[in-house]
C-alpha cells in the first residue's frame, strides 16, 4: 500500500472507531437512562397507590376503604397510564380490574409471573410476543382480603425509539466518515506530492555519483527532509571517498610484505638448513607485521560500530595513575605525570588507556633515552583533557593534520616499523567518545597531543559517537 492509502485508511479507521465508540457510549448511557426512568415511573405509581391505600377514604362514604377492590377501582379512575404502561388490579388469585383494556392481563404467562408478587411484592421481567415486560407489585391487605396493584411496563417501545435514534446516528456517522476520508485522501496526496518529487530526483542519483544534490525549496518539513537527505549524501560521498582511499592504502601496504614473502619462498633452498632457518625467521617477522597491520585495520573498521566504546563510570584519578604506571615499561625515558583529573565520568576506560598508550608509544619513537615524556589529565568544565607531551623534534606544520589520517605519516625514524595507523586509532577512539584529538599549537618544545572528550556525569541515552 502506498503512504497515501495508508494515511487514508488510518484516518478512516480512527474516525470509524471514534464515531462507533461514541455511538456505543450514547447507546449504553441512554439505555441506562431509560431503565432508570422506567423504574422511577413505576415506583411513583406504586407510591401513589400505597399513599391512597393508607390515607385515602372512600369518596362515597367518607370512610376508609372497605375492600381491596374499592381502592384499586378508585386508583384506576384517577390515573391515566402511559402508552407503554398497564395497570392491573389483583384481588385474591386473579385480576379484577385493568387500565387500559390490554389482553396482556389475561395472558396465562403474565398471571403466572405476577401471582408470586401479589403477596410478596417486588418486581420481575417477562418475555412476551411484544417484547420484554417489567412487572412491579404493591401488595394490599384489607382484613382477610389480599390484593395488589400490578404495574406492567412494555420496555420494547422505549427501546425501539432508542434504536431508531441510533439508526439515524449511524447513517449520519457513515456519511461523515466518508466525507472525512475523502478529504484525507485528497489532502494526503497534496502533502505527499513534494515527496514524490524528492523520490524521483533521488532515483536519478547514481550509486557511483554522489555529488548531485536534491533541489531545496520552501520552508517546511519536506524542505527539512530534503536538507537532511542532502547532508546524508554529503556524508556518504565523504565516506565512500575515504573507503576508496583506505582500500588503496591498505592494498599498497599489504603488497610489500606479500612481495617479500613470495620472493623469499621462491629462492628458498629447502636443502640448506641454515637457509631455511634464516628464511623462516624473516618470514615470521613479516607475518607479524602483517598481523599487526590486519589487527589495526580491523580495529579501525570496528570504530564505526555502536559497541566500539562501552561507557561506564570511571575514576579519573585512578585511570590516570594506571596509565602512568603502564607507560613506564614502554621505554627508558624521563616519565612525568603533570596532573590528574578528579572525580568520575562516564567513559570507556580500556579505550582511553589504549589511546594514551598509543600516544606514549608514538612519543617514544620520536625521542631518545633521557628525553622527557609527560602525560596527564584535567577536567575543564564539561570536557576532559588527556595529553601526552615530549621533548622530541616536533611535527612540521604541513603534517599536523595528515598524521591523524590512516597511513598518514610525517618524519619517520629509521627503526620505526609502524604503518601510520596509531594516531588514526587514537582519533577513532576520541570520535567514538564524542571528542577530538589534535596537536596543541601553543606547545613549542616538542610535541603535545591533546585528546578531549565530554565529561559525562550520566550515561547517555544515545550513542556517543558523532559522524566523523
Amino acid at each position: 500500500m502506498s503512504v497515501r492509502a495508508r494515511i487514508t485508511a488510518t484516518v478512516a479507521l480512527l474516525v470509524g472507531l471514534t464515531l462507533g465508540g461514541a455511538g456505543m457510549i450514547v447507546y449504553l448511557v441512554e439505555s441506562q437512562r431509560i431503565e432508570a426512568q422506567t423504574t422511577e415511573e413505576v415506583e411513583q405509581e406504586l407510591d401513589e397507590f400505597d399513599l391512597l391505600s393508607r390515607e385515602g377514604v372512600d369518596p362515597q362514604t367518607g370512610e376508609p376503604f372497605a375492600s381491596v377492590k374499592d381502592v384499586l377501582v378508585l386508583f384506576m379512575e384517577r390515573n391515566v397510564p402511559d402508552d407503554d404502561e398497564l395497570l392491573v388490579g389483583w384481588v385474591g388469585d386473579r385480576p379484577v380490574v385493568r387500565s387500559p383494556a390490554d389482553p396482556l392481563a389475561q395472558d396465562p404467562a403474565f398471571q403466572d409471573a405476577a401471582r408470586p408478587l401479589v403477596r410478596d411484592g417486588g418486581s420481575t421481567r417477562l418475555d412476551t410476543s411484544e417484547g420484554e415486560v417489567l412487572i412491579a407489585s404493591q401488595p394490599l391487605v384489607r382484613g382477610r382480603q389480599h390484593g395488589a396493584l400490578l404495574v406492567a411496563v412494555k420496555l420494547a417501545e422505549d427501546r425501539a425509539e432508542l434504536i431508531d435514534t441510533m439508526r439515524t446516528y449511524a447513517i449520519v456517522s457513515l456519511l461523515s466518515m466518508l466525507l472525512i476520508t475523502a478529504f484525507a485522501f485528497w489532502q494526503s496526496g497534496r502533502l505527499l506530492a513534494p515527496l514524490r518529487t524528492l523520490r524521483e530526483t533521488a532515483d536519478e542519483i547514481g550509486a557511483t555519483d554522489l555529488s548531485r544534490r536534491i533541489p531545496e525549496s520552501g520552508n517546511d518539513d519536506i524542505t527539512a527532509l530534503t536538507r537532511t537527505v542532502n547532508n546524508m549524501l554529503a556524508r556518504l560521498d565523504a565516506a565512500f571517498a575515504g573507503q576508496r582511499e583506505f582500500l588503496d592504502d591498505a592494498g599498497h601496504e599489504l603488497k610489500t610484505p606479500l612481495t617479500v614473502l613470495r620472493g623469499h619462498l621462491e629462492v628458498l633452498d629447502t636443502g640448506s638448513p641454515s637457509d631455511v632457518a634464516e628464511t623462516k625467521e624473516l618470514l615470521l617477522d613479516e607475518v607479524d607485521r602483517m598481523s599487526r597491520l590486519v589487527g589495526d585495520l580491523i580495529l579501525l573498521a570496528k570504530s564505526d560500530r555502536p559497541d566500539f566504546v562501552r561507557l561506564a563510570p570511571v575514576d579519573l584519578a585512578a585511570l590516570t595513575d594506571d596509565v602512568a604506571a603502564k607507560v613506564r615499561g614502554l621505554g627508558e625515558r624521563r616519565w612525568v605525570l603533570d596532573s590528574r583529573a578528579e572525580g568520575t565520568a562516564y567513559a570507556d576506560a580500556q579505550r582511553l588507556t589504549q589511546a594514551m598508550l598509543a600516544l606514549c608509544d608514538n612519543a617514544i619513537k620520536h625521542t631518545g633515552p633521557g628525553d622527557t615524556i609527560a602525560l596527564g589529565s584535567a577536567r575543564d568544565g564539561s570536557r576532559l583533557r588527556w595529553w601526552v607531551r615530549d621533548t622530541g623534534p616536533g611535527v612540521p606544520e604541513a603534517d599536523r593534520e595528515r598524521i591523524f589520517e590512516r597511513f598518514g605519516r610525517s618524519a619517520v625514524p629509521a627503526d620505526d616499523e609502524g604503518f601510520g595507523l596509531g594516531l588514526s586509532i587514537v582519533r577513532a577512539i576520541a570520535h567514538a567518545h564524542g571528542g577530538t584529538v589534535a596537536l596543541d599549537p601553543t606547545w613549542t618544545e616538542g610535541t603535545m597531543v591533546v585528546l578531549t572528550v565530554p565529561a559525562r556525569t550520566e550515561h547517555p541515552e544515545v550513542p556517543a559517537w558523532p559522524a566523523s
